[in-house]
This record gives C-alpha cells, structure tokens and sequence, in this order.
C-alpha cells in the first residue's frame, strides 16, 4: 500500500486528544481504518483535509504534547508544513495506507468522484448518476456548473470514469500474473447430487449459519489438497514452498471495485459448519469494511465461486505467488443418463475447473486433482458436518 484517503478527522485544530485515541479515518483499497493518536496532547495544526490523498509516511497532523487545551486557535484550512528550526516538540504519525487514483480535493467522494454536498444534491434531485458526468474541476471534480449542466442535458454519449483504486490494482495483479506464470486450465463436469441432500436437511448450520454452494465445494477442495499438496504452494523467487496448513481464499465481488479475498486461516480439518461460520465472519467484514490486513494475507489456496445463476465456468488468473485456483460454475438441473445407461433423468451437475501453474504440474495431474474433488464432494456427510 502506497497511499490513502483522509475520509474525516475526529478532531479539530486546538482540541486535546489522547494517546491512542482515533484522530482520523484514512480509506484504503478497500478497507476503512480509524488511526489512533500516537501521543497525548494538543492539536495544533491539520496538514491534510478530509478528501485529500496522502502518501505512505506522510505528515498529516502536529500534536504539541506541552501546550493546554483551548490555547490553540482552530483554524479551518490546512497549513503547509514549516521546516523545523530547533529540538522537535511535536509527534508526528507516519500513515501506511493505499490511496486514489482522482487527484485530491477537499470534497467528499461517492464512488470514486470528488464532488462538494450542494453537487451531490444537485445530481441525486436530477436523478443523475454522478459516474456519468465528466468533471471539470481540479482532478476531475464535478463543479456545480456540471451537475446542473447533466441534469438539464442528460448525460453526454461519451463518458470518462477514473478506475477505482481497487481495479486499478487488480489489473496491476492480475497482468503481472499473466506476464509472470505459464498458465493452464482444466475443467470436468461433477455429480451435484449432495445439494440436492443439502436442500433436504436445510441450508442452514446448528448454529444458524446460511450454508452456500461455495462453501461445500470449498470444504471438499481442502480435504482433496491433502492428497495433491503441490497445489497448496506458493513461489519464492525461484523455489516452490509447499504448505503444510491450507489457507483458502474465497474470491468476493466488490461492487464497482473489482475484487477481494479474504482467508480462513487453517481451514484443513474443518467441519462444514465451522468452514460456514468463519466464511461467514469474513463475509459480513467485507459488507461492513471492516477487514483487517490479516483476513487478506497468507492464502495458499483460492476457490471462486458461481459468478452468477447461469455460470458453466470460470477460467480465473492466479493470484500471485500462488499457484493454483479452483472455479465452480453454478449448480445446474440437467438431464443425466440413468445407472441403467439407457434411461434418462433429470439430475444435478456442476463443473469445476482449475487454472495452474505449468511450473507446478500439468492437466493430467490437475484433472486428477479436480476428480478428487469430485469423489469427495459426493462422499461428504451432510448429517454429521451440518
């Protein structure tokens, strides 16, 4: 992370804060974060307003650790900081934080477009989304003059959206995937039957916890690694690290800003029901931003789930320094040829693939792979794991 957004600044200039107390919220990728005061004192001076991008390291704020409270007038612009002439006698915080590509403002931002509140309402009682109006202002922002121009108008035949942070990165991610590993793709078609017994016994855990399609096949995925643990690698340099704690990865789509994968950590040896409660928990983390650098670091392993109710397939991009991800398509009604091998019904199928690494193995290993999966998906005990 090379920099971040100043989302709002619990303080103001002459107010007393206390060390540790959050002094402000700074926006990264995709995670909000309150950053705590590194020392008791006064703040003197704001360097950075709310809206602005700062870079890593930073100084956004000067708190004067020997002045009183109320002795500093607040002041409502942001100073440029002064080079020191003597002994220090303030703290500074340095900010690690990922930031935006829209040039800074002192405006607020929805979606991704700097714009003032009158704007905002201008365009939200036009009834215009603010992504298809092309700002004038300073790095991009939206006047007043351009909010009434699209709501008198209507948006332009051609518009120029700024990629959110979090896609900009993902593209970063994903072409140096592309560029750095020799990737090959396998797919097989797979019994789905055991959600039809999901269906029977209720989608929901003993503890009340929703079970979904993702998090069965996720289950079957762990337990198939212990018999293909190359799969279960990351790359260092030159050298394959085998892992002998799985790490899964559950890709989640973030709207309108690419994507996230959150882990659970030591998923070998999971129940369903646990697997369900710790995906869950991770889940409603990336409803709510509230994510840590923890949840999104260490995977060794990713699965994707169904990308919509339709889906056969998804042929993903590693995410790097893995080396292998597996795909599921949406589990489908479709007619099957009967164990008599000449009657047909009406059973359900899913097809799971797996992008990997060449370096790694090749598509006879990986199919392999992929029918393990398919053999323990089928075998699973829905009665105990529930």
């Amino acid at each position: 992370m090379t920099e971040g957004i100043i989302t709002r600044w619990f303080k103001k200039v002459g107010d007393s804060v206390a060390r540790d107390e959050p002094l402000f919220e700074v926006s990264t990728d995709k995670v909000d974060s309150e950053m705590p005061s590194p020392a008791a004192g006064v703040l003197t001076e704001i360097l950075a307003a709310e809206g602005d991008t700062v870079e890593t390291g930073s100084r956004v704020a000067v708190i004067d650790e020997n002045a009183a409270a109320g002795s500093v007038a607040p002041s409502p612009e942001p100073s440029a900081p002064a080079p020191s002439s003597g002994p220090p006698t303030t703290t500074k915080e340095p900010v690690k934080v990922a930031g935006d590509p829209v040039a800074t403002t002192g405006a607020p931002r929805v979606a991704g477009v700097v714009m003032s509140p009158v704007v905002r309402r201008i365009l939200a009682d036009g009834g215009v989304e603010p992504t298809t109006v092309h700002g004038s202002g300073p790095g991009g922002a939206i006047t007043r003059r351009d909010a009434e121009r699209a709501v008198a108008n209507g948006p332009t035949d051609e518009v120029v959206v700024p990629l959110s942070n979090g896609l900009r990165r993902m593209g970063q991610h994903m072409t140096l995937s592309t560029q750095s590993t020799p990737h090959g793709f396998v797919a097989i078609e797979a019994d789905a039957s055991i959600f039809d017994q999901l269906d029977a016994i209720g989608r929901h855990t003993r503890d009340g916890v929703e079970i979904t399609d993702q998090m069965v096949m996720g289950l079957a995925a762990v337990r198939a690694l212990g018999e293909f643990e190359f799969l279960n690698a990351t790359f260092a340099g030159d050298e394959l690290v085998v892992h002998r704690t799985v790490n899964l990865g559950f890709m989640r789509e973030v709207l309108r800003d690419g994507m996230l994968v959150p882990v659970v950590h030591a998923a070998a040896g999971l129940t369903l029901r646990a697997l369900a409660r710790r995906v869950h928990e991770l889940f409603e983390r990336v409803t709510t931003r509230q994510l840590t650098t923890d949840d999104l670091m260490g995977g060794t392993f990713t699965l994707v789930g169904p990308t919509g109710p339709d889906s056969l397939w998804t042929n993903p991009i590693i995410i790097q320094p893995e080396v292998a991800v597996l795909s599921m398509g949406a589990v489908r009604r479709v007619p099957v040829v009967l164990e008599d091998g000449v009657s047909v019904g009406v059973g359900r199928r899913v097809v799971i693939g797996l992008s990997f690494d060449h370096r790694v193995c090749e598509p006879f290993t990986a199919t392999a792979y992929l029918e393990r999966v398919a053999e323990l998906l089928a075998g699973l005990d829905l009665d105990s794991e529930h």
